[in-house]
């Protein structure tokens, strides 16, 4: 076990020293010293088997026979008939193979490489006392506060206690802009402060943050395998032990060894066994970079087939940041009912819940005594609770009729005419009867009809949209984006039957949500996109998550993807092409050992530079620092 572990860790030098020895032997030859030409090069060969067969013997004892054995067989053979040059340059040539395939392998994790490099290593916690100390990361705890100051990477997810700066987010997000941060907002691990001075309250630290999780999920996706890479390596296992067999058959039958020790040789799949991983570890590199995390080649080769993208309305299509604009008012006190709704939305973090409460707080409405008791949330409908000793009900219209509470003919009118005008509605009942009702718009993403655009040139067929929202509301919000077909006021278990019914239809399904509301649908679709800043249910719940939340990431995921994929079919192809080369070539006479070898091992470099092309996929991300002046408008 020690001489293997030596082994691996000379291996590049004992490659270097293979070839020292190959070209001294050369050299000795030309110069006419002949005599030094044979055992040079059987020693050259002896140093370089010695990692390989070892590799042989570890794969043999778990009942494996790989490729490394097909090489040792192939210099015991080149020894048996006393061609030391063939077996010397056999040797090099592979091991030179695996030097530059782990150098180039090691290019594409970079992006891993990076997001490790940006990790934190101490914080700066702020004592009782008011003083500062600096201590190792892991012994921050939640709660704690941190001090950050520009140029030093944040320790911890947290929420800005007091101070202003920017963030640079790009390695959790993807986002290339620097972001302003002040008192009251989020920010994570990893990410740098290019300007300004932050403390910050502790909410996950240690291995539950996001930049860890990010970091871990990336690790195992670059390590799962892609249908390619499963079908390659249940073909390799019948294909290696067949090239034996036909060795031996061909020794058989010719009585030629130096033809059978060839095809041996000529036999290795390495750039079939290679092609597949290497496209794969980078092209989840690529998205890495740019804050696109996909969980593995097996959902990166799904979503590549992907024809139905199914939208979620808000938050996904639109930007989540509603305002209230339209108030009508059924009860005797219009201040009284504006703080029993905005008591009752506390319990709520829905979009329209939270722009209920800051309609409230501009108008100066106090209700923050007010404690809602027997609560209840009803999916897809809304919340009931008691408060201040009234039983109150906000949500749609389902959540009314199922408390028995009727609207009369003038109210369903201003109902209709506030949805026509493109409203999310809020109904609010207290005893039983109706007492407003509040009209909630939600603005579409900027340039959303442009991305959706392109994700139909990029194969998209059918663009889908499902809300809880109404009818009247979907529709224009559909229409104004050219989605093709819509389905509103949708608890989420209809949401998971539609998204099963395309299924059934064939299609297959990505399903772009927030990753928490949406978790059934994201989970039973083929693909489940979330389109969120790290939170913990869209990272677990989904096969792709966009930490930037933007559409341009979803389209640069899904050319991503299929450009993955048939980077894959590409390696493929050049693999069983060059060894259909290979035996024309030896059955013709053109092709031998020594050149057959070099064939194969510039093959494997082949593939890892077509894969390589992937890294830079969709061009190199820049991240912009504000300037002075931009930084202090900000502040």
């Amino acid at each position: 076990m020690r001489i293997q572990r030596w082994l691996q860790q000379q291996q590049t030098n004992i490659t270097w020293v293979t070839a020292a020895l190959i070209v001294v032997g050369y050299g000795a030859r030309w110069l006419g010293a002949s005599a030094w030409f044979a055992p040079l090069l059987a020693i050259a060969s002896v140093i370089a088997v010695l990692p390989i067969a070892m590799h042989a013997y570890q794969a043999l004892r778990v009942k494996v026979i790989s490729i490394e054995l097909l090489v040792t067989l192939a210099v015991i053979g080149a020894f048996a008939i006393g061609e030391y040059n063939e077996s010397a340059i056999v040797t090099f040539l592979f091991l030179f193979g695996n030097f530059l395939e782990q150098k180039t392998l090691s290019k594409t994790r970079e992006s891993i490489h990076q997001l490790t490099e940006m990790a934190p290593t101490t914080a700066t916690v702020l004592q009782d006392d008011g003083t500062t100390a600096s201590v190792d990361v892991d012994d921050v705890e939640v709660g704690d506060q941190v001090v950050v100051k520009t140029g030093a990477a944040i320790p911890v997810d947290g929420r800005v206690v007091s101070g202003t700066g920017y963030a640079d987010e790009a390695a959790v997000t993807g986002e290339s802009k620097a972001v302003s941060k002040a008192a009251g907002d989020l920010v994570y691990s990893g990410t740098m402060l290019s300007d300004g001075y932050l403390q910050i309250a502790a909410i996950q630290v240690g291995d539950d943050t996001t930049f860890a999780k990010i970091v871990e999920l990336v690790e195992d996706a670059q390590d799962t395998k892609s249908h390619a890479e499963k079908f390659i390596d249940r073909f390799a296992q019948y294909y290696t032990p067949a090239v034996l067999v036909l060795a031996a058959l061909v020794f058989i039958f010719t009585r030629d060894l130096k033809t059978a020790i060839t095809v041996l040789v000529l036999g290795c799949p390495g750039a079939l066994v290679i092609g597949a991983p290497v496209s794969n570890v980078a092209g989840i590199g690529n998205g890495a970079k740019r804050g696109i995390l996909v969980k593995g080649g097996e959902a990166m080769d799904t979503f590549a087939k992907v024809d139905t993208f199914v939208f979620d309305k808000t938050g996904t299509l639109t930007t989540g940041k509603t305002a209230v604009g339209d108030v009508q008012v059924y009860y005797p006190d219009r201040e009284q009912l504006l703080a029993y709704t905005a008591a009752l939305e506390t319990l709520s973090d829905h979009p329209l819940g939270r722009a209920l409460r800051q309609y409230a707080d501009a108008q100066g409405v106090a209700y923050q005594a007010l404690q809602p008791e027997a609560s209840q949330t009803l999916k897809g409908q809304g919340i009931t609770a008691t408060i201040a000793g009234h039983h109150v009900c906000a949500g749609n219209a389902k959540l009314l009729a199922a408390h028995q509470v009727t609207l009369s003919a003038d109210q369903k009118a201003a109902l209709d005419a506030m949805q026509t005008a493109g409203n999310s509605l809020v109904l609010v009942a207290i005893d039983g009867q109706v007492a407003g009702f509040f009209g909630i718009a939600d603005q579409i993403r900027p340039d959303m009809a442009a991305q959706l655009a392109q994700l139909r040139q990029a194969g998209a067929k059918h663009l889908v949209m499902l809300t809880g929202d109404n009818q009247a509301t979907a529709d224009r919000v559909a229409q104004e984006l050219g989605i093709d077909e819509v389905h509103a006021e949708l608890l989420p278990e209809d949401k998971v039957t539609y998204v099963q019914q395309f299924k059934a239809d064939g299609r297959v399904v990505a399903f772009v949500g927030d990753g928490i509301n949406d978790s059934p649908s994201l989970a039973t679709a083929d693909i489940g996109i979330a389109m969120g800043s790290g939170t913990d249910v869209a990272i677990e719940t989904s096969d792709v998550v966009l930490m930037q939340s933007s559409f341009a990431a979803l389209n640069h995921a899904y050319r991503l993807a299929k450009k993955t994929v048939l980077n894959t079919r590409e390696n493929v192809a050049i693999a069983i092409a060059v060894v259909a080369f290979l035996l024309i070539g030896l059955i013709a006479g053109f092709i031998y050992m020594a050149s057959g070898m070099f064939v194969h091992e510039a093959s494997i470099l082949v593939v890892i530079f077509n894969a390589m092309r992937l890294i830079r996929f969709g061009g190199q991300p820049k991240a912009e620092t504000p300037t002075p002046k931009q930084a202090v408008q900000a502040s």
